[in-house]
Order: C-alpha cells, then sequence, then structure tokens
C-alpha cells in the first residue's frame, strides 16, 4: 500500500511544475510602434496581456485596429477577431499574426466556425490593410475592417483575442492552451466610448469544469484512497470490527456517487465541447466509472468469511481497489493540468495525497511490528489466511 501511495505521489509531483509565459512591459500608456496617434482609442484587455488600439469611423463604419500581445511560446500566434453571432470563439472572423516559413511576420484571415475547423478564408467582412510586426517578443497586428452594417448600428461588437503556441508550414495553427485566462478572453468593444467589458468573470462552461473537477478530486483523489486505508489498516485490530466495515462502506459508497456525478458532468462538457478531445483523461474516467461500478456490485456478491470462494472474492476485491486508488490520483493530476488552476488548488491536493501517504506508511510499519510480533508466538505464516478463506487474522488492540 505504501509503495502505491508514494508511485501515485511522484508522478503527481511531475505535474506541479508549470511555466508561465512572459509578461508584456507595455500598457496603453507606453506604446512602442509608429503611428500610434493615428488610433483614438487603447484598451488594456482583461486577459493574456494584451492591447488593442483602435479608432472608428461612423460616417463609413471603418474600425482601424492595433492589437499587441505575445505568443504562448516562440515562434507562436496571437489572433484578434469580431464575432458577428456570438460571444465566445465559434463563429469568430479573426486576424491571425505570425512568422511564415519564410521568416517574415504574416497576417492571415480565419472563419472560426468550430474548434475542428480553423482554416484560412475569407471574412465575413471586408478587411484591408493587414500588417504585422515583431519586437522582443511582442507581436503586433494592424488592420482596417469595415464593420457590418447591424453592428455599426449597435455600435457595440463582440471581441475575441487569444495567442498560441506554434503554426506549421501549411499555416494550421496549433490549439492555444485551455487555461482560464485564455478561456475568458472575450468581451465587447464599444467602438465610440473606446470601452472594453468583459462578458462576465467565470462563464457557465468553466464553472461546469471546476464543478466536475472538484467532485472528481473529491471522490476519486481523496474519499476512495482513504476508504481503502480504513479498510487494510482498521481491519486487523479486533476493538474495530465492525466499525471499520461500516466506515469503509460509508466511505466508499460516497465516493462512488460523488464520482458519478463528477463523472456525469464531464459527460456533459464532452458533448458541449466538439472537436475539443482529452483522450487520456476521458478514457480514465471510463476505466474508474467501470471499475467503481464492479466494486459497488461487489458488496452484494460478497460470501460468506467461510465460503470456499471467498478468498477468490478478496483478489478481485483488493485487485480492483487498489487499481482505482492508482488511476484516480492520476486521472485528479491529468484534470487538473488541464483546468490550470490557480497554482494553490494543486499544491493543496498535493499536500493531501502526501499525507495520507504518510498515514498509510505509518499504519504500514505499525501493522508488519504487529504482526512481526504475533509471528513469533505463532507458527502460523504472515499471509493472515485462516483455512485459506482470507480471513486475517486479528490483532487485540
Amino acid at each position: 500500500m505504501a509503495s502505491l501511495s508514494f508511485t501515485a505521489l511522484i508522478f503527481g509531483l511531475c505535474f506541479w511544475v508549470s511555466l508561465t509565459s512572459p509578461a508584456l512591459s507595455q500598457t496603453c500608456s507606453s506604446p512602442k510602434f509608429t503611428g500610434n496617434d493615428l488610433y483614438a482609442h487603447c484598451v488594456d484587455l482583461p486577459t493574456l496581456t494584451s492591447y488593442l488600439h483602435f479608432s472608428y469611423n461612423s460616417s463609413n463604419s471603418t474600425l482601424s485596429i492595433a492589437f499587441l500581445a505575445s505568443p504562448s511560446s516562440s515562434g507562436g500566434w496571437v489572433s484578434w477577431a469580431i464575432n458577428p453571432t456570438g460571444t465566445g470563439m465559434f463563429g469568430a472572423q479573426a486576424l491571425v499574426g505570425y512568422k511564415d516559413s519564410a521568416g517574415p511576420m504574416t497576417v492571415k484571415t480565419y472563419n472560426v466556425s468550430s474548434a475542428a475547423s480553423v482554416v484560412q478564408s475569407k471574412l465575413a467582412f471586408d478587411v484591408w490593410d493587414e500588417q504585422a510586426e515583431e519586437d522582443n517578443g511582442v507581436m503586433r497586428i494592424f488592420a482596417k475592417i469595415k464593420v457590418p452594417a447591424d453592428l455599426a448600428a449597435k455600435g457595440v461588437v463582440n471581441q475575441v483575442w487569444q495567442v498560441g503556441p506554434s503554426v506549421d508550414s501549411k499555416g494550421v495553427l496549433t490549439p492555444h492552451p485551455m487555461q482560464s485566462p485564455n478561456l475568458n478572453a472575450k468581451g465587447t468593444l464599444d467602438l465610440k466610448g473606446g470601452q472594453s467589458v468583459a462578458t462576465g468573470g467565470v462563464d457557465s462552461k468553466t464553472k461546469k469544469r471546476n464543478i466536475h473537477g472538484v467532485l472528481n478530486a473529491v471522490s476519486w483523489g481523496v474519499l476512495f484512497p482513504i476508504g481503502i486505508i480504513i479498510a487494510r489498516y482498521l481491519r486487523p485490530f479486533q476493538s474495530a470490527d465492525p466499525a471499520w466495515f461500516y466506515l469503509h462502506v460509508s466511505c466508499q459508497v460516497s465516493a462512488y456517487a460523488i464520482g458519478v456525478a463528477g463523472w456525469g458532468t464531464g459527460l456533459k462538457l464532452g458533448s458541449e465541447s466538439k472537436g475539443i478531445q482529452w483522450t487520456a483523461h476521458r478514457n480514465i474516467g471510463i476505466s474508474l466509472f467501470s471499475l467503481a461500478t464492479l466494486q459497488i456490485f461487489a458488496l452484494f456478491l460478497r460470501p460468506k468469511k467461510d465460503h470456499k470462494y471467498r478468498f477468490y472474492w478478496n483478489i478481485y476485491h483488493h485487485g480492483v481497489g487498489y487499481a482505482i486508488l492508482v488511476l484516480g490520483i492520476v486521472n485528479v493530476f491529468k484534470g487538473l493540468d488541464i483546468l490550470h488552476p490557480e497554482q494553490k488548488w494543486k499544491s493543496t491536493y498535493i499536500i493531501v495525497i502526501a499525507v495520507l501517504g504518510g498515514i498509510a506508511l505509518l499504519m504500514e510499519i505499525i501493522t508488519w511490528i504487529a504482526v512481526l510480533r504475533r509471528s513469533q508466538k505463532s507458527t502460523k505464516p504472515y499471509d493472515g489466511y485462516n483455512n485459506g478463506q482470507g480471513r486475517q487474522q486479528p490483532f487485540n488492540a
């Protein structure tokens, strides 16, 4: 048990270290590109350390923009878009700046119809004078846009901005990170007043992702390990019988109920995120649900202690339980890697797992000491089985 706990802990520590993108040094008050006096307004966008300089000519519905941001890695891309039909990425008419294979900066237009279909194409409105440049890792996109009549009448447009890690030789964009700053890089732009308004702190999908993460971390990542520790280290003590059994069952049934709720929210998120798949996380989640359901059936299929099949039932029950333990902790860390929450949450979970691992190690030592002492008074081996029936001999406590 101790070795399993430490294996899971070491795996989790591998995910602990994260990289952060360097922040831009300039703000709207310190622009660093030629011709800034042509723009009447500048907005510090609320995420991804990005900036938008712009002017709007209401007489001909022309929007002139200069968008500044740094890609998420060297060789990456930056993008600014107007979404005429929605508030998010899907439907956005995007200007994307990156270095092409020849070396200089270029600007391409992309129609983002879905996450699986981000292709170069003409936009739903006219765009001209597209240019791009780079200075000290900061990319700048310049363009003039003919604002559609319905949006011009409102005086407000939905804007989306983004940064990504790389672009291949055919101009295919590598998907951007799925961190909260990336997912919340959207808002509205007042063409006349020059104000950018975020669409709200955390959108409904992000809330669902957070709920999914919390439910699964509590169930597979905390309650199931606690239930296993209770069964393994309290059962041998005679004074803990039958309290250990009811504690074990209560803990595991509660974990299963919470885990099913988390699994259900995961399925809902998957159905709402066409083209976005986290294959390993999803497959482990399905395996966990299947194995945990099998464990629930074990309660109804459990033979009596003196039954000849009880020995084989123990092997099945313990094997499936330890598989859930390892897969659950692994998948929690995979989920944290996807959600990219604040570091304090990942650190908190690592501390919880470390504490449970320490308790398991301490109890393992205590149990072995008790067994070795008992073996000096008995000729029976430590396998703890009575006449092959899988009954571990109790310790008097």
